[in-house]
């Protein structure tokens, strides 16, 4: 094979046996790994999962399904990343603005890289005609807001955002504390699941509506927040 020189050498090195063979082992052993990026073909099958939203603004529901295809498979290199996304309703309204959103999030998938910014931008998002609260007490600004809390829990889910756990000993506190306010003020405990006193107020940290006065101090007993530490 011959290759043309079109600029003027200066400096060269004859490469060794030894370094042949320690090159072509490198090569063998770390092999390219593949990343999401625009130009990716498009598998037969992806991988989905489809999550239900169901707000006090409409009598309809809202689908999200999320597909995700599967890259470096079958090595230990294996991960899922999300490749498109679809929003499906029986309400119409708000169909134009959804179905931008959905190719505009697509787009940023396929481009690769760190995507999981959209999740915090989608969250920020405040509705003029005010939010709402969902099943526990966790305040949404906006649709799309949940929307992006959607998709925060699909990332979760196949391990591109990685959130630390509350430790057993925190939890026992949190429970411990919930117990003492609720027989303090003569509340029952209700039997839904994630619920919290009536009394309590939002939390800026977590949105949930589980913020109550104990000792003196505003304290979370979702996530474990006080305004005293």
């Amino acid at each position: 094979m011959h290759h043309k020189i079109t600029k003027k050498i200066v400096a060269y090195k004859v490469i060794n046996n030894e370094e042949k063979v320690e090159a072509a082992n490198s090569e063998t052993l770390e092999p390219l790994l593949e990343s999401m990026h625009e130009n990716v073909e498009r598998p037969e099958v992806l991988l989905g999962s489809t999550y239900k939203i169901k707000t006090p603004q409409s009598e309809h529901a809202l689908y999200i399904t999320i597909n995700d295809m599967v890259l470096n498979m079958g090595t230990e290199h294996e991960e899922r990343r999300p490749y498109e996304v679809f929003i499906n309703s029986k309400n119409m309204e708000h169909f134009q603005w959804v179905l931008a959103l959905t190719r505009v999030i697509s787009a940023v998938f396929r481009k690769g890289g760190d995507v999981t910014f959209l999740v915090e931008e989608m969250k920020a998002v405040f509705d003029p005609k005010g939010g709402y609260f969902k099943k526990g007490g966790i305040f949404m600004p906006s649709l799309v807001a949940e929307i992006g809390h959607a998709i925060e829990s699909h990332m979760k889910y196949i391990g591109m955002i990685v959130t630390e756990e509350m430790e057993d000993s925190q939890k026992q506190f949190l429970a411990e504390k919930r117990k003492e306010f609720e027989e303090k003020h003569a509340l029952s405990s209700t039997d839904k699941e994630n619920s919290f006193p009536e009394k309590a107020t939002l939390c800026t940290k977590c949105s949930t509506k589980a913020m109550v006065l104990m000792d003196g101090c505003m304290t979370c007993l979702n996530c474990g927040d006080s305004k005293c530490s």
